[in-house]
């Protein structure tokens, strides 16, 4: 005999507050990548150090170099006292390691200068072109021309330019000129540095998952190419130039926000590349490659002996489909 069951009873006020409004709230999808190990390599590689530490590491450093003297000095009195022999090889080693330093100081002293020079040349091209002065725009051509006097692939730049300049009358004209003989053969072996090492830090984001790994790769893969954009534009720069440069280029690109992603980069590179979409650490790389992009395009202004003219200045959408076309899929539309 079956047993009857009853109806079931539902406490409706037991019920109270289980509606779908009252559900919890469903995660937000990650948010599109963000490109940290450039915008870390910006922030560490433009800030400066406070007045105290750096009175601590000048005394660090001025104590260091006292101590290692001092020690030298004993070292090599007590080899010509024992060992005359050893005492003037040690001698003889350590007029090497001194000539060495003053080489390199001069070195870097000499690179400070030639980086001065193309400081110099664009603010005098500048001036040139605001104020439409003819005489004060062939000075700067003429300076131009001899900083490249030895390049074998501007010869035929530099005597078109010599031949047309004759005729010019106008400033603007006469440095557009310049522009298009001798600096596009040079804007495009910067843009080429600067593809390299777009594809460069993408490769290693995406592929190294090690914590800093990207940051180093980020840091280093930009100073050489800030080193080298400086080399073509004929300001070969040594080991502390290439750090001013590295500072002075992200200084600039922290000052203006231009490391922070905008909508226009994440629209056209990180939300175009289908890996991007499936893989965070290929949308990382994919946009620390875009920002890497940015810094050479600002090293390009900064490096480049006469300001851009109209229209002249690569894009950054371009530059960073021509980096990254291939590597991970077709960035952008």
């Amino acid at each position: 005999m079956s047993e009857r069951k009853g109806p079931v009873l539902i406490d409706l006020e037991d019920a109270q507050g289980t509606g779908p409004q009252d559900a919890p709230p469903v995660p937000d999808a990650p948010g599109l990548p963000q490109g940290q190990a450039m915008q870390v390599m910006a922030t560490l590689g433009a800030r400066r150090p406070s007045r105290l530490w750096r009175l601590f590491w000048g005394a660090v450093l001025g104590l260091s170099g006292l101590v290692v003297s001092l020690a030298t000095w004993d070292f090599v009195t007590g080899l010509l006292t024992t060992r005359p022999i050893l005492g003037w090889v040690a001698t003889g080693l350590v007029g090497v390691v001194l000539l060495s330093l003053i080489l390199i100081a001069l070195g870097e002293a000499a690179a400070f200068a030639r980086l001065g020079r193309l400081d110099g040349l664009r603010r005098e091209a500048e001036a040139a072109r605001s104020t439409g002065d003819l005489a004060a725009a062939r000075r700067v051509v003429g300076r131009l021309d001899a900083l490249y006097r030895g390049r074998a692939r501007l010869e035929l730049g530099r005597a078109e330019l010599a031949r047309q300049g004759a005729e010019v009358f106008e400033a603007e004209t006469l440095l557009t000129l310049a522009e298009a003989h001798l600096l596009a053969p040079l804007d495009a072996m910067a843009r080429a540095e600067v593809e390299a090492a777009a594809r460069q830090v993408a490769t290693v984001t995406a592929l190294v998952p090690i914590a800093l790994a990207d940051v180093v790769a980020a840091l280093t893969a930009n100073i050489r190419m800030i080193r080298r954009i400086a080399e073509i534009y004929g300001g070969r720069s040594g080991m502390m130039g290439s750090v001013r440069l590295l500072r002075a280029v992200l200084t600039h690109l922290v000052a203006t926000g231009a490391v922070a992603i905008g909508d226009d980069l994440i629209g056209s590179v990180a939300g175009g590349s289908i890996l991007s979409k499936v893989s965070r650490r290929f949308g990382e790389g994919v946009v620390n490659g875009a920002l890497t992009a940015r810094v050479g395009l600002a090293a390009m202004d900064v490096c480049r002996p006469l300001p851009f003219g109209e229209g002249r200045r690569p894009g950054v959408g371009s530059l960073v489909k021509r980096a990254l076309a291939g590597l991970f899929g077709q960035t952008g539309a």
